[in-house]
């Protein structure tokens, strides 16, 4: 890694004339992505919960000259957002400033700081879903993976938002998955509207998802079906390619589940610049603070392919 101290000895080339080009520090960037997986918002304070309410069932025959059933309200699961702080800057030397021949050299850094910022963002963002098959680093309320095959019910019983048996994504497997989503209960027992919004892939599955998604007639196949998926607009928002997807086989459907995935910014990136007076150094740091997870689960749907 880089010295956190830039001095005239870390680039010595940049102190002599003739230099053509000067590369390496900024790239091009992604567009961003995050907000493909999350549904973002703001926060004031220093975490937030989000708290789950039981509703009755259905409405039971009230026999005539008796009274009515009653049912009342029941609270389940509690989700706290915590925010994390986040920062990264660097110093450079009175000399290094007066001696550096390349003045966007020192306006590049500034720009580097920023990408680098804006990635940490994406990495920690698709951190979630990269471990969304497992209980290591995130789990919802109720202690299971975020996808998961035994989501509990708090009136009883279990529910799933993970294609079982895993499977490859295709068209046959994204059927199955919609199916599954069209199934669905509340805690109550009550049929629910969970309905695909978008299909989100690493890049090793975008071309495979663009054919499946977008052929006229059915993919891989010498059947003349129309494509159904394509022909309902089974998933209205498309397809999201995600690069920092670190498990390429695993594809994700995000539904229209309100309070599911979360990212709250308790504090956007900001960049402070300041001057030791003993040592004439010059310190920028970046500093941000946000909070990501998952409240209610039926918001992501999941197949594990590694």
């Amino acid at each position: 890694m880089p010295s956190a101290i830039i001095n005239t000895g870390t680039h010595p080339k940049l102190l002599w004339p003739g230099i053509q080009a000067i590369w390496g520090q900024v790239y091009d960037q992604h567009p961003t992505e995050y907000t493909d997986l999350f549904d973002v918002d703001s926060s004031s304070r220093a975490y937030e919960e989000d708290v789950q309410i039981v509703g009755p069932g259905l409405a039971t025959i009230k026999p005539e000259g008796k009274p009515g059933s009653f049912l009342g309200e029941a609270q389940g699961g509690v989700t706290r957002y915590t925010h994390v702080p986040y920062s990264l800057g660097y110093i450079v030397t009175h000399e290094e400033l007066s001696d550096n021949l390349y003045e966007e050299v020192s306006m590049r850094r500034a720009k580097a700081n920023a990408f680098s910022m804006a990635q940490t963002v994406e990495h920690v963002a698709a951190f979630l879903y990269n471990n969304a098959h497992s209980t290591t680093y995130y789990t919802t309320w109720d202690g299971k993976a975020v996808c998961a095959s035994d989501h509990v019910k708090v009136s009883g019983g279990t529910w799933s938002n993970t294609l079982t048996p895993s499977a490859d994504l295709s068209e046959a497997a994204l059927e199955d998955i919609c199916i599954q989503m069209m199934d669905m209960t509340n805690d109550a027992g009550l049929k629910i509207s969970v309905m695909p919004r978008s299909l989100h892939v690493a890049t090793a599955e975008y071309f495979n998802a663009n054919r499946i998604l977008k052929s006229t007639l059915q993919s891989d196949t010498a059947n003349n079906n129309i494509n159904v998926l394509r022909v309902t607009n089974a998933f209205p928002e498309g397809i999201k390619v995600n690069h920092y997807f670190t498990v390429p086989g695993t594809w994700f459907v995000r539904t229209n589940v309100q309070n599911g995935l979360k990212f709250l910014w308790r504090e956007k990136p900001s960049l402070q610049q300041d001057n030791d007076f003993d040592t004439k150094n010059a310190k920028a740091l970046s500093y941000m603070r946000f909070a990501l997870g998952v409240t209610d689960p039926m918001a992501l749907f999941s197949s594990n392919r590694p």
